[in-house]
Parts: structure tokens; C-alpha cells; sequence
């Protein structure tokens, strides 16, 4: 059996989930969507700094992995995150402030099979 620490290493993701009504219709410039999801990112990072799966992330800067997700509007956006605060899911739904509009959410980092799964509906971001 090998020691704690010398097998493979899991595969932590990153998952940000961004409104892509945001460029395709409001026609918000790419650069501008692309802050968004950067803030959300770093927000959720900051807020769960101390669990152990962020600190593993962490620990291997570079090869972290992230996947950027699309929601086509606020509501599928907003009715994601609540279903992540149902089942315990540690997220950060991004609100620009002052225009106080949900832009996107991130997700602290978890196994890609711990919630893969509640996010299967929602394609890569194009």
C-alpha cells in the first residue's frame, strides 16, 4: 500500500458558471464577461481559503483546472445557485455592484465527481 500523499493525485476542478446572455444578447463586451468570472473565481477562493480542498488546490499552482460553464440567463444562473446551497454545494454567486445583477458563480474546488453531476446541464462556455 503506498503512503498517504505518494499516489496519484485527485483532480481538483474549479467550476464558474457564467451568464452567456451576457455577450450573446446584452452584447457586454468579452473582456467585461471575462472579469466577472475572474472576481467570482477569486471571491470563492478567498471565502473557502481555509478548507482542505482549496488548500490542495492551491498547493499545485501550476496545475490547477477549471472549467467554464454557461448558463443562458439569470434565472437558470440564480435557480443553480440555490440549488447548490440545497445540497451543501460551497459556491460564490458573483452580483455586480452598484447594478446589483448576478453575473456568474464559482464554485470552491471539489472533485470533479462530487459535482459533476448537478452541473451536467450546463454546456462548456462559448
Amino acid at each position: 500500500m503506498a503512503a498517504p500523499g505518494t499516489g496519484p493525485s485527485r483532480r481538483l476542478v474549479q467550476y464558474v458558471v457564467v451568464r452567456s446572455d451576457l455577450v450573446h444578447t446584452l452584447a457586454w463586451p468579452l473582456g467585461a464577461v471575462i472579469t466577472q468570472a475572474c472576481h467570482a473565481a477569486t471571491a470563492a477562493i478567498h471565502l473557502f481559503y481555509e478548507d482542505p480542498d482549496t488548500q490542495e488546490y492551491l498547493s499545485e499552482l501550476d496545475s490547477m483546472h477549471k472549467v467554464v460553464l454557461e448558463a443562458p440567463d439569470v434565472a437558470s444562473l440564480s435557480g443553480l445557485s440555490e440549488t447548490l446551497r440545497e445540497k451543501g454545494v460551497a459556491h460564490k454567486l458573483w452580483v455586480e455592484q452598484p447594478e446589483n445583477v448576478p453575473t456568474c458563480l464559482a464554485l470552491k474546488p471539489y472533485p470533479k465527481e462530487a459535482v459533476h453531476p448537478l452541473l451536467r446541464k450546463f454546456k462548456l462556455f462559448k
